[in-house]
C-alpha cells in the first residue's frame, strides 16, 4: 500500500533535474512513489527521467504528448497517483534528506486534511527562510479562519502546492486538482478553494523544501503572454468566491489581492513584449470593470498611494475609452 504520492512535473529542467531527482532518492521509502510527469520536455531531461524510472525507487514516468503547463501536469499527476496522501516538488526544486517522513509524521499526528510548511528561497547562493504567514503551529485549525485580515498576509497568499501534504479525501471531494491549462498563477484558485471548502488544516515549522528562484526558464522570469494567466486564475478565485455564504466578507480580500497582483505588473510592465504589455493594459482594466465596484474602491482605498494611483489611472483611461466608444 502506497503511503505517500509525490507528484513533481518536469518541462525543459535538464540543468537541475538531476539535483531534484538525487534529492528524491535520499527520501525514499517502500510505502512512497514518486510520479515523474514529463511535460513534453525537448531537451535532455526525458533521458533524464529514463535513468530514473530504472534507478529511483518508486518512479513512475508519465510522460505528455504536448505540453499542457504546470497544472495540467500536476493533474496528471494526482490522477495517477495512489497514496493515501499526497504533495507536490517542482522539477527544478529539492529537499532535504528525511523531509517526506518526517512530513508525513506530522500530518498522521494532526490528523487533518492539509498540512503547510515553511520553505528555503535559493536565490543564487543566497538562502533565505520564508515561513507560511501564520503564526499559531501545531494545531488544527478551521482554514476558512485563516484567509483574512484583508490587508494583512494570510494563508492565502501563501499558494505554494509543494509547501505542505494533502490527504487523499480532498481528491475524493474534488479540492486538490488544479484549473487545466493554467500556465501561471495556478495554485492562487488552488489555495483558495482549499481554506474555503476543506474541513481542517494545520501549519507546522518544518523545513525541508528548497525553492529554486531566478531560473531563466521560470515564468515569473519570462514576460511573454504565458504570464496574463493570472487574470484568468484571479477571476475564477473572485467567482467562486463571489457564490460563498460568506462572500461579504471574503470579497474583499480577493479583490485587494488580485489588485496587488495586477499593480505589480503593471509597475514592472517593461519586461513584457510590447505587444504583451499592451495585452496587460486591455486585461487589467477589463478586470478592473469586472469586479464589485463598492469593493474595488474600498480595496483602493487601502492600498498604498502608489499602486492605488497605477490602478486608478487604468481605472479612469478605461472608463473614457468605453465612453468614446459607445458615443462613436
Amino acid at each position: 500500500m502506497v503511503k505517500l504520492s509525490v507528484i513533481v512535473p518536469f518541462y525543459n529542467v535538464q540543468t537541475y533535474a538531476p539535483d531534484t531527482l538525487r534529492s528524491l532518492r535520499a527520501n525514499a521509502r517502500q510505502d512512497f512513489e514518486f510520479i515523474l510527469v514529463d511535460d513534453c520536455s525537448t531537451d535532455e531531461t526525458p533521458e533524464i527521467l529514463d535513468r530514473a524510472a530504472r534507478d529511483l525507487p518508486g518512479a513512475v514516468v508519465v510522460r505528455h504528448e504536448k505540453n499542457g503547463g504546470l497544472a495540467t501536469a500536476r493533474n496528471t499527476g494526482i490522477d495517477a497517483a495512489s497514496g493515501t496522501y499526497l504533495t507536490f516538488l517542482d522539477g527544478d526544486d529539492w529537499l532535504k534528506p528525511g523531509y517526506y517522513e518526517e512530513l508525513l509524521a506530522a500530518i498522521e499526528g494532526l490528523g487533518c486534511d492539509f498540512v503547510r510548511t515553511d520553505h528555503v528561497q535559493c536565490t543564487a547562493r543566497a538562502r533565505t527562510i520564508a515561513r507560511a504567514p501564520h503564526g499559531m503551529r501545531d494545531t488544527v485549525l478551521n482554514p476558512r479562519d485563516a484567509i483574512l485580515p484583508a490587508d494583512r498576509s494570510t494563508s492565502v497568499d501563501y499558494p505554494y502546492a509543494w509547501a505542505g501534504i494533502y490527504h487523499r479525501r480532498l481528491v475524493d471531494n474534488g479540492l486538490l486538482h488544479f484549473r487545466h491549462g493554467l500556465r501561471t498563477a495556478e495554485d492562487r484558485p488552488w489555495i483558495w478553494r482549499l481554506h474555503r471548502e476543506a474541513e481542517s488544516f494545520a501549519v507546522v515549522g518544518l523545513l525541508g523544501v528548497f525553492y529554486r528562484r531566478g531560473v531563466a526558464s521560470s515564468l515569473t522570469q519570462i514576460g511573454d503572454v504565458r504570464q496574463l494567466d493570472f487574470i484568468r486564475a484571479f477571476d475564477q478565485v473572485i467567482d467562486e468566491t463571489a457564490k460563498d455564504p460568506d462572500a461579504a466578507d471574503l470579497l474583499p480580500k480577493a479583490v485587494r489581492t488580485y489588485c496587488a497582483i495586477i499593480a505589480h505588473h503593471l509597475g514592472s510592465i517593461e519586461r513584457f513584449e510590447p505587444s504583451v504589455a499592451r495585452k496587460l493594459r486591455s486585461l487589467s482594466a477589463a478586470a478592473l470593470r469586472r469586479m464589485p465596484q463598492d469593493v474595488l474602491l474600498e480595496a483602493l482605498d487601502s492600498m498604498d498611494h502608489e499602486r492605488a494611483s497605477r490602478l486608478l489611472r487604468l481605472r479612469r483611461r478605461s472608463a473614457s475609452s468605453a465612453t468614446a466608444e459607445v458615443a462613436a
